[in-house]
């Protein structure tokens, strides 16, 4: 056994133990290996690689931000039917997921956190769909896609300032780039036009609140 497949099965299997399937509230077509509560899978994240300091699971929870902007996706399926589509930052893949059930004609998920590639793999298996995963910070990367959709990615200055100029510059040149946004302190004030918004459920583990209203964005290039 190779130690890549190795390292997957592993991932599986941490993964199925800490999590269970479920469906999120706004998005209820897809299926996501979830997590129940933050601090118990932090910490067995934490135990399982020997690590400390560790960022969040953010794959194991399906964020406001993500269930709105799937479920615009899953509305407005003319969007991706036959493209290709990148979701960024994409967590548990929950996006990439609705792209995918809507016909997209190649689904590549992004984020750097390797335990999310892994969910994400599972998450697509959980769905009978195809979602190819990249694990590398894609920022920068010329477009090749024709759809960029985003979920909640301006929570904290640096990741803004990080990847605000690449999405604008995708805009630019010629993708649909759509974000959703929950009301985040770090959301430029320009660049974006309303195209939908949400009433969203969400845990009180993640957030201040029952519900969420969550606005999602195209980005002007």
């Amino acid at each position: 056994m190779s130690p890549v497949s190795a390292t997957f099965e592993a991932a599986t299997a941490f993964i199925q133990a800490n999590t269970e399937i479920a469906t999120p509230p706004a998005c209820p077509e897809v299926r996501l290996w979830t997590a129940t509560e933050v601090t118990p899978l932090w910490e067995a994240t934490e135990q399982a690689l020997l690590r400390v300091n560790l960022p969040p699971p953010y794959w194991a929870f399906c964020w406001a931000g993500g269930q709105a902007l799937t479920r615009w996706v899953l509305d407005h399926p003319e969007l991706v039917r036959g493209k290709r589509v990148l979701d960024f930052a994409a967590g548990s893949g929950v996006t990439a997921m609705a792209a995918a059930q809507c016909g997209a004609a190649r689904v590549e998920a992004a984020d750097i956190d390797p335990m999310a590639c892994y969910a994400i793999r599972l998450n697509a298996e959980l769905n009978g769909v195809a979602v190819e995963v990249l694990k590398d910070d894609v920022v920068g990367a010329a477009c090749r896609w024709d759809v960029v959709v985003a979920g909640d990615v301006c929570y904290e200055a640096p990741m803004t300032a990080h990847i605000w100029p690449w999405l604008r510059q995708l805009a630019a040149d010629g993708a649909t780039v759509v974000m959703a946004d929950p009301g985040r302190a770090y959301l430029p004030k320009t660049g974006l036009l309303k195209v939908g918004a949400y009433t969203v459920q969400t845990s009180l583990d993640l957030e201040d609140r029952a519900q969420r209203e969550v606005v999602v964005f195209q980005i002007v290039g």
